[in-house]
């Protein structure tokens, strides 16, 4: 059964690697340096799991959760608005959200739905997700934080 899982888990994580990435206007974006996918919410929070699970990062990923906290800004070189997202699946998340390239989210509070496309890296308090704005440098995936029918990138 757990292999499985892990089966099912490895397939997920190779859709997201190797399917077209769908941009938030509803148009494709298509990059020179990755390919990937935007997948539903339970998707996206398997394919979480299971990067937290066996402690992998790099890995760009789209989902949705809700905001549980807002934490202050990181003004440590570039400057990054931050906030913690829980998943439907309970596991929390830190977005890391760089408002040197992008704009801050004025009006997001505790208990907002947010949607995002970033790249996640592990940690081991749930992970951190980056990487949500444009590459003004076109060398990485352009991520983005859909919130209020607004998105930032």
């Amino acid at each position: 059964m757990n292999r499985l899982l892990l089966i099912a888990a490895l397939a997920v994580a190779a859709y997201f690697t190797f399917a077209p990435d769908l941009h938030p206007s509803g148009g494709r974006e298509t990059t020179a340096s990755h390919d990937v996918s935007q997948a539903g919410e339970g998707d996206s929070d398997a394919v979480l799991e299971h990067a937290f699970t066996h402690r992998i990062g790099n890995l760009q990923v789209a989902g949705q959760g809700t905001v549980v906290k807002l934490v202050p800004d990181d003004a440590s070189g570039s400057r990054h608005q931050r906030f913690i997202l829980r998943l439907a699946s309970g596991r929390t998340l830190l977005v890391a959200h760089n408002i040197d390239l992008a704009a801050r989210i004025e009006t997001l509070q505790a208990g907002d739905t947010v949607t995002f496309y970033g790249e996640y890296e592990w940690n081991p308090k749930g992970g951190v997700i980056h990487w949500t704005h444009h590459d003004p440098q076109a060398r990485h995936v352009s991520g983005w934080i859909k919130h209020g029918g607004q998105v930032y990138q």
